[in-house]
């Protein structure tokens, strides 16, 4: 091992002649290469966010993080992340060499490159309009087709200021609708058009694309604003790092592991499977029944609860993998089945996979054990199931900051679903930064009525 770092230093130093790179060498940055490799560790600046970073399922999660860590791990680093808050303050601390790298696409600018060195993939980024496209819906096709329609957008955002300007070089006839309110986010804007609350909205391209997993009915196709070149970046004394993370790209980006990835974010839905439920005979819930019955006894849980748990996260089929890797018959993340002694191999089968569920919800219980009512207690513990208990401590947080009850759901609730947006999730008693709460809500409503449903036609 350590001689494979040994060479793997050298093969840095080297990579300035490899690739054919033309930026000016130096020592004078904390994350030049060698360096890096040298301590073994990398330190990453990034903005919390449905692209680049979050953490679901107590696991971090996100397109550029994935990214960055197949690139450190070809490296053998280990990747410490620091979210901030903002574009701007990404490049203050770069520059103040708080960090070795900004791991998100930034904008490529001439006034940017005096002090960077832009890096990685190239992304080509353009404004596009969401429409809804289900059966019978009329497609727009050109940006004329705009006259005489309502689009909203987000206040004095880009995307309204794109609008704005096309409303002018059409000639006006384009009805701008704003949303004021700073608890509607891009993503929000997105489901109400899915949904048909709206008819339009406007969207950076990558957004939409990541967005259609979530809402498949939506339509993306149509470009109304210019294009805008972006890349992750690092200092002008780091072109050994710079020319490391192009290398890694031009060799991985026609890779099979590069390509799941991609697939992972932009192609694969992130909505409940279609899977028929297994066949069963009267009076049964499941093929499964008896270990829940069984397992369910050492919580103590209604067994109905959990077979309704069990159905949200793979409808009884033990095979299911989700699109973050959740698996099995209760959807357990592969780290947390091995916490509760269930090895990666072991994790498809049904009881060694139900027995880990239990362990973690026992954790659970104890953990919300202060929440006395009994049904709004497994509420939390059903949310934080789903989302890991971290986003839900911050949204108990952000309960008790403006003065909600931190031990009714409905009132957390509320706070988690502004965890997407930066004025909270950027709140210094945020613990976990951005997260996209709509799959918990329904989540936690999904289980607690189908368990409603359970006992009035199962008895116990």
């Amino acid at each position: 091992m350590r001689m494979k770092k040994h060479f793997l230093v050298l093969l840095s130093v080297a990579l300035l002649q490899t690739t054919g790179c033309t930026r000016t060498h130096t020592h004078s940055g904390r994350d030049d290469f060698s360096r890096i490799l040298s301590r073994g560790e990398i330190d990453v600046l990034t903005v919390s966010g449905s692209m680049s970073y979050f953490i679901y399922k107590g696991e971090p999660k996100g397109y550029e993080y994935e990214l960055l860590n197949s690139f450190a791990e070809n490296y053998e680093l280990k990747v410490n992340i620091r979210p901030v808050e903002n574009e701007t303050k990404l490049m203050e601390m770069l520059l103040q060499k708080e960090g070795d790298l900004i791991a998100c696409n930034i904008p490529i600018s001439n006034e940017g490159k005096k002090n960077l060195l832009y890096c990685g993939r190239e992304v080509i980024n353009e404004q596009v309009l969401v429409q809804r496209a289900n059966r019978g819906d009329t497609l727009l096709k050109d940006v004329t087709g705009l006259i005489g329609k309502e689009v909203w957008v987000i206040h004095d955002s880009k995307h309204y200021k794109r609008l704005v300007n096309l409303n002018n070089e059409l000639g006006g006839g384009i009805h701008i609708r704003t949303i004021d309110k700073d608890t509607i986010s891009v993503e929000d804007l997105i489901e109400m058009v899915s949904k048909g609350k709206i008819s339009y909205t406007v969207s950076d391209a990558d957004m939409a694309s990541l967005n259609k997993t979530y809402f498949q009915n939506t339509n993306i196709s149509m470009v109304v604003g210019h294009s805008q070149r972006s890349s992750w970046a690092t200092g002008k004394g780091s072109p050994e790092l710079a020319a490391a993370i192009d290398k890694w790209f031009a060799d991985n980006q026609n890779k099979a592991g590069y390509k799941k990835i991609t697939k992972r974010y932009f192609e694969m839905s992130k909505l409940p499977g279609d899977e028929a439920v297994p066949v069963i005979g009267p009076g049964q819930i499941s093929p499964y029944d008896s270990l829940f019955r069984k397992y369910a006894a050492k919580i103590p849980w209604d067994w109905r609860l959990l077979a309704s748990v069990s159905y949200q996260e793979s409808k009884f089929y033990t095979n299911l993998v989700s699109w973050a890797g959740a698996a099995g018959l209760m959807g357990l993340m592969p780290q947390t089945a091995q916490a509760f002694g269930v090895s990666e191999d072991m994790i498809y089968d049904p009881e060694s996979n139900v027995k880990a569920a239990v362990g973690l919800i026992r954790r659970l219980n104890r953990s919300f054990a202060s929440i006395e009512d009994e049904n709004e207690r497994i509420k939390f513990i059903l949310a934080s199931y789903n989302a890991g208990t971290g986003h839900i401590f911050d949204a108990q947080a952000l309960s008790e900051k403006y003065d909600k009850n931190a031990y009714v759901w409905s009132d957390v609730e509320e706070f988690l679903k502004l965890k997407s947006l930066q004025e909270y999730y950027n709140d210094p008693i945020c613990k976990l930064g951005y997260f996209r709460s709509g799959e918990t809500v329904n989540y936690v409503q999904n289980v607690f009525e189908r368990w409603v449903y359970y006992k009035e036609i199962i008895e116990n």
